[in-house]
C-alpha cells in the first residue's frame, strides 16, 4: 500500500511551526505495513487544496490530512473537501453534544456558534469522533483512494490515529509486513563503517534494505525487511543483524530506534548502581540535558556544572587559575581538573568535562576552533582526550556531547 501526508496549514510553511505529525503518522502507518512515500505541506489555500487532492486521487491508496479543521474562517479544509467530493456540511448530533458540553461544562462558558459549527461535517463522510478535542476528524472513500482529514493539534491528531484511523484501516485492508531493526554505532563515520561491512551488505537478501542514518558522532544502520511472512521477516532480519554484530561489533552500542546511547547509558549506570556528574563549557549543557531526558535520571544523574567563561571556572569549579595560565582554558589538564572537581563536588563515581573552541571565532585560549578536551574521572583516576570536531558550531557542541556520552560509555563497561 501506498500512503501520502499532507499537512495544511501556513504557520508551517513560513516556519511559525514545525510539523511534527507527518513523522509521527508515518512512523505509525508503517508499524502496520503502509509505507508513505510522499509528504506535502500546503497553503490554507481552496485552490491548492483541490489541487492535491487530485493529483493523489488512485496514485496513492491512502491520503492523511492534518489541520485546517479549527472554527475560524482560515480553516477551509472541511469545506473544500466537500467542494471535491461534491458533498455539502451537516450537523452530526453527537459531535454537537460533545462540542457543546466540553466548552460549557469544562471550560466554563457559553458554547458560540462558531464553536458549534465544529459538528458540521461532509453528509458522506465516515466520522472519527475525537473525545479529546472540538474538531471531529473525516473518512471519505473515492473510487481507489481513502481521505482521511485529522485535526492539526498534535495531541488531538494522535488521539485520532490511535483509536480511530489505525484500527479502521487494519479492518479495511490486507498489507505486507515492515519489519525493522536499527543498530546505533558511535564513534565512526558513514563511510569508514561502508567500507567494514561491504561484503555483508552485498550479500543481504533481496527483500531487506540497509540504510544509513548519520548524524555527528552516530550513525544508525536500519535494517528494512518487507513481505508477507512476518514470523521469517523477523528471523531473517535477526540473523542479519547477528552477522552485523560479528563485524562491528566493538562500536555497536544499542539496538532499535529508540535504543540511543542515552537510553543505554541510562540502564548501564542503573544495573551497576554508579552515578554520574558532568562539568561542560563548550557544550554549554548539552550533555546534561541528553542523559536528563530519561526518566528516573536522578537515580544516577546527580548535576552539573556549566562554566563556561574562565572565571566560572576558576570560582565556582574552584579549577587553579595558575593551572589555566600555563596550559590554557582549553587543554587537557583543564579538562582533567573539571571532571576531577565536578566527580568531587557532586559525589559521584564518575564525571565528564568538556572544554573546547565551539566557535566561530576563538575564546579565551588559542586553541583552533573545533578543538575539544574531553575529561574523565573514574574510581581510579583521571585522564582526558583530544579532538578536532572541525566546524559549524552546532556540529562541534554535538559531536563532543555524543563522543563524551560514548566514552563514558566504555568506561563504565569496563567495570
Amino acid at each position: 500500500m501506498k500512503a501520502a501526508v499532507v499537512t495544511v496549514g501556513d504557520e508551517i510553511l513560513i516556519g511559525q511551526i514545525v510539523d511534527t505529525n507527518s513523522a509521527f503518522i508515518a512512523k505509525s502507518l508503517d508499524k502496520i505495513g503502509i509505507g508513505v512515500i510522499e509528504m506535502l505541506s500546503i497553503s490554507d489555500d481552496r485552490e491548492h487544496i483541490l489541487e492535491t487532492l487530485t493529483s493523489l486521487q488512485n496514485r496513492v491508496d491512502l491520503v492523511i490530512m492534518t489541520g485546517g479543521l479549527g472554527p475560524t474562517k482560515d480553516d477551509i479544509t472541511k469545506k473544500t473537501l466537500c467542494e471535491y467530493f461534491n458533498d455539502e456540511l451537516v450537523v452530526d448530533e453527537a459531535v454537537l453534544e460533545h462540542v457543546t458540553e466540553l466548552i460549557e461544562k469544562v471550560m466554563k462558558r457559553p458554547a458560540s456558534q462558531m464553536n458549534k459549527d465544529q459538528a458540521l461535517v461532509p453528509s458522506r463522510g465516515t466520522v472519527l469522533f475525537n473525545r479529546v478535542g472540538t474538531a471531529p476528524g473525516i473518512w471519505m472513500e473515492n473510487q481507489n483512494t481513502v481521505f482521511v482529514s485529522l485535526p492539526g493539534v498534535p495531541y488531538e491528531m494522535k488521539y485520532l490515529m490511535d483509536n480511530e484511523v489505525i484500527l479502521r484501516l487494519i479492518s479495511k485492508f490486507k498489507r505486507p509486513f515492515i519489519v525493522h531493526k536499527t543498530i546505533l554505532t558511535y564513534g565512526q563515520g558513514e563511510s569508514l563503517i561502508a567500507e567494514r561491512i561491504e561484503e555483508w551488505e552485498d550479500n543481504l537478501p533481496e527483500f531487506i534494505k540497509l540504510a544509513y542514518l548519520p548524524s555527528p558522532g552516530r550513525v544508525r544502520l536500519r535494517l528494512t525487511a518487507r513481505g508477507i511472512d512476518e514470523d521469517f521477516l523477523r528471523k531473517s532480519i535477526l540473523e542479519e543483524a547477528e552477522k552485523l554484530k560479528a563485524i562491528i561489533d566493538d562500536i555497536i552500542v544499542g539496538y532499535d530506534e529508540d535504543e540511543t546511547l542515552e537510553v543505554v547509558l541510562a540502564k548501564l549506570l542503573t544495573e551497576k548502581k554508579f552515578t554520574i556528574s558532568a562539568a561542560e563549557s563548550c557544550t554549554g549543557g548539552r550533555i546534561a540535558q541528553m542523559l536528563t531526558t530519561q526518566p528516573g535520571s536522578s537515580a544516577y544523574f546527580k548535576g552539573s556544572a556549566v562554566a563556561y567563561a574562565t572565571e566560572a571556572k576558576v570560582n565556582m569549579l574552584k579549577i587553579d587559575q595558575q593551572l589555566i595560565d600555563i596550559f590554557s582554558v582549553v587543554s587537557a589538564k583543564v579538562a582533567e581538573a573539571m571532571a576531577s572537581q565536578a566527580k568531587k563536588i557532586f559525589g559521584t563515581d564518575y564525571a565528564v568535562a568538556t572544554t573546547g573552541n565551539a566557535g566561530p571565532t576563538k575564546g579565551d585560549s588559542d586553541a583552533e576552533v573545533g578543538t575539544v578536551f574531553i575529561g574523565i574521572a573514574t574510581p581510579k583516576g583521571v585522564y582526558s582526550e583530544k579532538f578536532d570536531f572541525g566546524q559549524p558550531r552546532e556540529k562541534v557542541i554535538e559531536r563532543a556531547a555524543n563522543k563524551a556520552l560514548e566514552i563514558i560509555y566504555q568506561e563504565i563497561l569496563k567495570n
